[in-house]
């Protein structure tokens, strides 16, 4: 039996998704503690590692537009080479983006050393609770200069299914 759009149990199944995509972004920051503490410092910015411009904690900034039968996500993932970035379509409400920023090996004198190092290395993950549910075939998606676009295909909404009367 399919739901439609406004069926409480639909609503409440989504509120779900988008908890447990909250709570497993959460688990997956935890698992990693380095990254709020780039270089073995806390950083300046902010009073505490929360507080961090989300560059600085290594998260994956996006934004979800619904436009016409597409959702269109935008995605800021500086310093990330292409092959570096992997999408996959948990489910037809989820998008699961993930990438790693490889730590850069500079070469310096003997007595240079590092000042600062704010900028996070390592991997990145988010997963994204879509507005609609979408299909993989024909997605596509691009990445220039650090801004990964993704658009997809939004699935037909069924409001339920005739039943004849004999």
């Amino acid at each position: 039996m399919a739901f439609g759009r406004d069926n409480p149990f639909s609503l409440w199944g989504r509120e779900l998704d988008e908890m447990m995509a909250a709570m497993e972004s959460r688990f997956q920051s935890m698992r990693d503690p380095s990254r709020f503490f780039p270089g073995g410092l806390l950083p300046a910015v902010g009073s505490s590692a929360g507080e961090q411009v989300p560059a600085l904690r290594g998260d994956i900034r996006i934004d979800i537009r619904e436009m016409g039968d597409e959702v269109i996500i935008v995605a800021d993932i500086p310093g990330v080479e292409k092959g570096d970035i992997t999408l996959r379509l948990v489910n037809p409400n989820t998008l699961q983006i993930s990438c790693e920023r490889k730590v850069e090996h500079e070469k310096t004198s003997e007595e240079g050393h590092v000042i600062l190092q704010e900028r996070v290395f390592g991997s990145m993950d988010r997963l994204l609770v879509l507005p609609s549910e979408v299909s993989a075939e024909n997605a596509t998606s691009s990445f220039k200069n650090g801004v990964l676009e993704v658009h997809l295909h939004k699935l037909p909404v069924e409001h339920g299914t005739m039943i004849p009367i004999e």
